[in-house]
């Protein structure tokens, strides 16, 4: 299982709302941060949330059993360890 955190600041809302729209991924909240969990891969396109470049590289604020396969310009993909 992979799971990612995210600070739930207006700056994350389009992390959020892709990870939301994606049937493979639950979503809840941990106090201030929203956890996104996958039975598999967690991935998500940078295009698709509309984040700057800046936002985009500093949404991470957090992992659980997983680590970062790819952190880039395209997509953040986080696999289970």
């Amino acid at each position: 299982m992979s799971r990612l955190y995210v600070l739930g600041v207006p700056e994350n809302d389009g992390v959020i709302d892709v990870a939301t729209q994606d049937p493979a991924l639950t979503v809840d909240k941990v106090g201030p941060y929203f956890r996104i969990t996958a039975d598999d891969d967690i991935v998500i396109d940078r295009r698709a949330t509309g984040c700057r470049h800046a936002v985009w590289y500093s949404a991470v604020a957090g992992l659980e059993n997983s680590r970062i396969a790819q952190h880039d310009k395209d997509a953040l993909k986080v696999v289970r360890r």
